[in-house]
């Protein structure tokens, strides 16, 4: 789902500290122009998830868009050589958009909603199977650790979308929420295991 994000001011690489851009700041683009080999598919779906995983959007067909950024580049240069080495062609460009600014950084910051909202509906199967637990009285260490490193991938996830997500997309606020939720829920939880187990065993 697009969300409205800000138009696009002066040109230029203006950011933050932080490595994220500054609002308002002109947007530059990196683009990768790729084909790979029909046969195996495997090769063209490894290409698929490694730029997903990039956080990186598809302006069409084999040509896919992240905005510019040190790490981004890296990434993208390594992913360049791999599809080379295996048999494709890949072209690596630094742009800027003269047109449709706003179109494609909506692009972006709706693909970063939609991994917040992901994480939001994590965040519920696991308030879930907390809940679970207090209904069955399961009240022991053993469900406490497994339930804390559930916890754990659902902040390290976040992490990773928190990392990628340079334009400030607006569905972080809800993720940032539902994780502090299930922090707290954990919290209550673990109190309540020491208290039937006793802290000491």
């Amino acid at each position: 789902m697009a969300q409205t994000v800000g138009q696009p001011g002066p040109k230029g690489d203006a950011g933050r500290a932080d490595g994220h851009l500054a609002e308002g700041s002109g947007v530059r683009w990196l683009v990768l122009v790729y084909k790979v080999p029909a046969e195996p598919t495997r090769l063209r779906a490894g290409v698929w998830r490694k730029i997903k995983g990039l956080g990186a959007i598809y302006l069409q067909n084999s040509v896919a868009a992240l905005p510019q950024g040190p790490g981004a580049e890296r990434s993208l240069r390594v992913l360049r050589n791999e599809i080379v080495e295996m048999g494709g062609s890949a072209l690596l460009l630094g742009s800027e958009v003269l047109s449709g600014s706003a179109e494609i950084e909506q692009a972006f910051n709706a693909a970063r909603d939609d991994e917040y909202e992901e994480i939001v509906d994590r965040c519920q199967d696991f308030l879930g199977q907390i809940e679970k637990e207090y209904r069955a009285e399961h009240f022991t260490y053993a469900e406490l650790e497994e339930n804390d490193e559930d916890l754990v991938k659902l902040r390290n996830w976040f992490a990773k979308v928190e990392n990628r997500d340079v334009l400030a997309a607006s569905g972080k606020a809800e993720a940032t929420a539902a994780l502090a939720r299930c922090e707290q829920v954990l919290d209550e939880y673990a109190a309540r295991v020491y208290a039937e187990e006793g802290e000491g065993r």
